[in-house]
């Protein structure tokens, strides 16, 4: 069970550059690339926990990118707006 839940986040670390196209639970997106550990992930795992760990990913990997801003950005932190993934204005 963890070995196809960590396949696949080890898979979204990999690919960041890549674009993605893929929408998963709780509007997180990953590239195709991850398709195929993300389906293993999704078959093995029950989905309540699928979006528990989904959700647990989005939110570290946003304090993540607000300690990457804060180091890189002089001046107070301004908190950005909470994550809405609008695929469709994205990908049109």
């Amino acid at each position: 069970l963890n070995k196809a839940r960590d396949a696949f986040y080890s898979c979204l670390e990999k690919e960041c550059d890549k674009k993605p196209t893929e929408i998963a639970s709780v509007g997180l997106l990953y590239p195709i690339e991850c398709k195929q550990s993300r389906d293993q992930f999704v078959k093995q795992c029950r989905s309540s926990w699928v979006k528990h760990f989904d959700r647990q990913y989005c939110q570290n990997k946003r304090v993540q990118r607000l300690l990457d801003d804060k180091g890189t950005r002089r001046g107070p932190l301004l908190l950005p707006q909470p994550y809405t993934f609008k695929p469709t204005s994205s990908f049109s």
